[in-house]
Protein backbone atom coordinates (compact mmCIF):
# COMPACT_ATOMS: atom_id res chain seq x y z
CA UNK A 1 0.00 0.00 0.00
CA UNK A 2 1.34 3.83 -0.56
CA UNK A 3 2.43 5.47 2.56
CA UNK A 4 0.35 7.28 4.82
CA UNK A 5 1.75 10.84 6.12
CA UNK A 6 1.14 11.85 9.51
CA UNK A 7 -0.59 14.67 9.57
CA UNK A 8 0.16 15.09 13.77
CA UNK A 9 1.82 13.24 16.35
CA UNK A 10 -0.24 14.60 20.01
CA UNK A 11 0.00 13.61 23.52
CA UNK A 12 -1.59 14.92 26.27
CA UNK A 13 -0.87 15.42 30.19
CA UNK A 14 -3.67 14.55 33.12
CA UNK A 15 -6.06 17.63 33.10
CA UNK A 16 -9.38 18.17 34.92
CA UNK A 17 -12.08 17.06 32.82
CA UNK A 18 -15.91 19.18 32.69
CA UNK A 19 -18.33 19.89 35.47
CA UNK A 20 -17.07 17.40 37.67
CA UNK A 21 -13.37 17.81 37.40
CA UNK A 22 -13.03 14.27 36.60
CA UNK A 23 -8.65 13.54 35.68
CA UNK A 24 -8.49 12.82 32.00
CA UNK A 25 -5.45 13.09 29.30
CA UNK A 26 -8.18 13.59 26.52
CA UNK A 27 -7.06 16.82 25.62
CA UNK A 28 -3.80 15.75 23.23
CA UNK A 29 -1.47 18.45 21.48
CA UNK A 30 0.77 17.96 19.31
CA UNK A 31 4.18 16.91 19.10
CA UNK A 32 6.28 19.05 17.14
CA UNK A 33 9.83 16.81 17.53
CA UNK A 34 10.51 12.95 17.42
CA UNK A 35 9.11 10.63 20.18
CA UNK A 36 9.61 7.88 21.63
CA UNK A 37 7.01 4.85 20.98
CA UNK A 38 7.07 2.20 23.96
CA UNK A 39 4.52 -0.88 23.95
CA UNK A 40 2.38 1.35 26.60
CA UNK A 41 2.11 4.16 24.02
CA UNK A 42 4.87 7.86 23.15
CA UNK A 43 6.47 9.07 26.01
CA UNK A 44 4.31 12.22 27.15
CA UNK A 45 1.49 10.78 27.29
CA UNK A 46 -1.41 10.24 30.02
CA UNK A 47 -4.50 8.65 31.00
CA UNK A 48 -6.57 9.21 34.04
CA UNK A 49 -7.98 6.09 34.09
CA UNK A 50 -5.62 3.31 33.47
CA UNK A 51 -8.63 0.69 34.04
CA UNK A 52 -10.29 1.54 30.80
CA UNK A 53 -7.70 3.84 28.81
CA UNK A 54 -4.04 2.84 28.14
CA UNK A 55 -2.32 -0.42 28.17
CA UNK A 56 -0.23 -2.86 25.89
CA UNK A 57 -3.65 -3.14 23.77
CA UNK A 58 -4.31 0.20 23.67
CA UNK A 59 -0.82 2.02 23.69
CA UNK A 60 -1.87 4.09 20.37
CA UNK A 61 -4.74 5.55 19.82
CA UNK A 62 -5.86 6.90 16.15
CA UNK A 63 -8.43 8.61 14.49
CA UNK A 64 -9.19 9.99 11.02
CA UNK A 65 -9.22 13.12 10.13
CA UNK A 66 -11.10 12.39 7.08
CA UNK A 67 -14.27 11.75 10.02
CA UNK A 68 -14.11 15.96 11.00
CA UNK A 69 -16.07 17.37 7.80
CA UNK A 70 -18.67 14.96 8.71
CA UNK A 71 -19.27 15.53 12.32
CA UNK A 72 -18.61 19.80 11.43
CA UNK A 73 -21.98 18.96 9.30
CA UNK A 74 -23.26 16.70 12.07
CA UNK A 75 -22.99 19.22 15.54
CA UNK A 76 -21.40 22.31 14.12
CA UNK A 77 -18.32 23.90 13.59
CA UNK A 78 -17.08 23.04 17.31
CA UNK A 79 -13.96 24.46 17.95
CA UNK A 80 -12.37 21.42 18.94
CA UNK A 81 -12.61 20.35 15.19
CA UNK A 82 -10.76 22.64 13.77
CA UNK A 83 -7.26 20.90 14.31
CA UNK A 84 -6.31 17.36 14.94
CA UNK A 85 -6.75 15.72 18.88
CA UNK A 86 -10.59 16.56 19.55
CA UNK A 87 -11.19 12.94 19.82
CA UNK A 88 -8.24 12.34 22.20
CA UNK A 89 -6.21 10.59 19.23
CA UNK A 90 -2.49 9.93 19.27
CA UNK A 91 -2.12 9.91 15.27
CA UNK A 92 -4.31 11.81 12.74
CA UNK A 93 -4.25 10.82 9.24
CA UNK A 94 -5.62 11.17 5.96
CA UNK A 95 -6.39 7.75 3.78
CA UNK A 96 -7.35 5.61 6.12
CA UNK A 97 -10.78 4.49 7.88
CA UNK A 98 -12.49 1.85 9.65
CA UNK A 99 -13.38 0.11 6.38
CA UNK A 100 -10.11 -0.04 5.14
CA UNK A 101 -8.21 -0.63 8.46
CA UNK A 102 -8.72 -4.90 9.63
CA UNK A 103 -7.69 -5.79 13.34
CA UNK A 104 -4.03 -7.43 12.83
CA UNK A 105 -3.13 -5.01 10.18
CA UNK A 106 0.66 -4.43 10.98
CA UNK A 107 2.45 -0.89 10.31
CA UNK A 108 5.66 0.48 10.52
CA UNK A 109 5.67 3.95 12.12
CA UNK A 110 8.85 5.32 11.88
CA UNK A 111 11.21 3.20 13.98
CA UNK A 112 8.24 1.26 15.30
CA UNK A 113 6.23 -1.33 14.32
CA UNK A 114 2.32 -1.32 15.46
CA UNK A 115 -0.46 -3.92 15.37
CA UNK A 116 -3.90 -2.59 14.65
CA UNK A 117 -5.70 -4.30 18.30
CA UNK A 118 -9.20 -3.02 18.47
CA UNK A 119 -11.89 -0.55 17.45
CA UNK A 120 -12.56 2.47 20.13
CA UNK A 121 -15.43 1.95 22.34
CA UNK A 122 -16.49 5.16 22.84
CA UNK A 123 -17.31 6.59 26.73
CA UNK A 124 -19.09 9.46 28.32
CA UNK A 125 -15.49 12.02 28.22
CA UNK A 126 -16.42 12.81 24.51
CA UNK A 127 -19.90 14.13 25.67
CA UNK A 128 -17.96 16.17 28.52
CA UNK A 129 -15.08 17.59 26.37
CA UNK A 130 -17.65 18.41 23.78
CA UNK A 131 -20.18 19.59 25.74
CA UNK A 132 -22.74 17.15 23.25
CA UNK A 133 -24.46 15.10 25.71
CA UNK A 134 -24.98 12.37 23.35
CA UNK A 135 -21.32 12.71 21.85
CA UNK A 136 -20.07 9.67 22.88
CA UNK A 137 -23.37 7.69 21.87
CA UNK A 138 -23.04 9.54 17.83
CA UNK A 139 -19.81 8.53 17.47
CA UNK A 140 -21.02 4.97 18.14
CA UNK A 141 -24.11 5.12 15.93
CA UNK A 142 -21.83 6.13 13.07
CA UNK A 143 -19.07 3.88 13.26
CA UNK A 144 -16.60 6.81 13.09
CA UNK A 145 -14.66 5.67 16.23
CA UNK A 146 -11.33 5.45 15.43
CA UNK A 147 -8.76 2.55 16.78
CA UNK A 148 -6.34 1.51 18.61
CA UNK A 149 -2.58 0.06 18.16
CA UNK A 150 -0.25 -2.25 20.40
CA UNK A 151 3.66 -1.88 19.87
CA UNK A 152 5.29 -4.78 18.38
CA UNK A 153 8.85 -2.61 18.34
CA UNK A 154 9.61 -0.17 20.20
CA UNK A 155 10.95 2.92 18.27
CA UNK A 156 11.71 6.96 17.76
CA UNK A 157 8.18 8.66 15.41
CA UNK A 158 8.16 11.72 14.08
CA UNK A 159 5.89 13.81 12.70
CA UNK A 160 6.80 13.38 9.15
CA UNK A 161 6.90 9.67 8.83
CA UNK A 162 4.62 7.75 7.69
CA UNK A 163 2.44 4.92 8.08
CA UNK A 164 3.39 2.14 5.70
CA UNK A 165 0.90 -1.58 5.87
CA UNK A 166 3.60 -4.30 5.95
CA UNK A 167 1.07 -7.27 7.12
CA UNK A 168 -3.13 -7.79 6.58
CA UNK A 169 -3.55 -11.42 8.36
CA UNK A 170 -7.39 -10.62 8.47
CA UNK A 171 -8.16 -8.83 5.36
CA UNK A 172 -11.87 -10.29 6.10
CA UNK A 173 -12.00 -8.62 9.13
CA UNK A 174 -12.41 -4.95 8.71
CA UNK A 175 -13.02 -2.50 11.75
CA UNK A 176 -16.12 -2.14 10.50
CA UNK A 177 -17.27 -5.37 10.86
CA UNK A 178 -16.40 -5.77 14.38
CA UNK A 179 -18.13 -2.56 14.91
CA UNK A 180 -21.45 -4.18 13.66
CA UNK A 181 -21.30 -7.29 15.25
CA UNK A 182 -20.74 -5.10 18.68
CA UNK A 183 -23.87 -2.71 17.94
CA UNK A 184 -25.87 -3.18 14.61
CA UNK A 185 -26.04 -7.20 14.19
CA UNK A 186 -25.99 -7.42 18.12
CA UNK A 187 -27.08 -10.99 18.33
CA UNK A 188 -25.74 -12.87 15.49
CA UNK A 189 -24.94 -15.63 16.60
CA UNK A 190 -22.53 -17.02 13.48
CA UNK A 191 -20.88 -13.60 13.81
CA UNK A 192 -20.08 -13.89 17.46
CA UNK A 193 -18.75 -16.96 17.45
CA UNK A 194 -16.16 -16.19 14.98
CA UNK A 195 -15.45 -12.69 17.06
CA UNK A 196 -15.19 -14.72 20.28
CA UNK A 197 -12.04 -16.90 18.26
CA UNK A 198 -10.12 -13.80 17.40
CA UNK A 199 -6.93 -14.43 19.04
CA UNK A 200 -5.56 -11.20 17.90
CA UNK A 201 -8.40 -9.49 19.60
CA UNK A 202 -8.28 -8.16 23.15
CA UNK A 203 -9.86 -10.55 25.83
CA UNK A 204 -12.49 -8.29 27.15
CA UNK A 205 -13.89 -7.74 23.12
CA UNK A 206 -14.03 -11.86 23.13
CA UNK A 207 -15.95 -11.64 26.30
CA UNK A 208 -18.53 -9.83 25.22
CA UNK A 209 -19.30 -12.30 22.21
CA UNK A 210 -19.06 -15.49 24.72
CA UNK A 211 -21.25 -13.61 27.05
CA UNK A 212 -24.07 -12.62 24.83
CA UNK A 213 -23.90 -16.47 23.11
CA UNK A 214 -24.58 -17.58 26.72
CA UNK A 215 -27.14 -15.18 27.64
CA UNK A 216 -28.73 -14.53 24.59
CA UNK A 217 -28.99 -10.67 25.90
CA UNK A 218 -26.39 -7.37 24.41
CA UNK A 219 -24.58 -5.77 27.47
CA UNK A 220 -25.83 -2.45 29.59
CA UNK A 221 -24.13 0.55 27.41
CA UNK A 222 -25.64 3.25 29.70
CA UNK A 223 -22.61 3.51 31.87
CA UNK A 224 -20.28 3.55 29.37
CA UNK A 225 -21.76 6.54 26.70
CA UNK A 226 -23.51 8.33 30.17
CA UNK A 227 -21.59 7.79 32.72
CA UNK A 228 -20.95 11.16 34.21
CA UNK A 229 -24.81 11.44 34.70
CA UNK A 230 -24.82 8.49 37.34
CA UNK A 231 -22.80 9.99 39.82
Amino acid sequence: MDKIPLEAILTGKIAPLGERGVPSGIDKHEVPGPVWLSTNGFVGDHQGDTKVHGGPDKAVHHYPRDHYPDWCREIGNNPLLASPGAFGENLSTYGLNEETVALGDVFRLGEAVVEVSQGRQPCWKLNSRFGVDTMAYQVQKTGRTGWYYRVLQEGRVSPEDCLQRLERPLQEWPLKRLWQILYVKTLDRGELEQMAALEKLPEGWRRHARRRLASGKVEDWDRRLNGEKQV
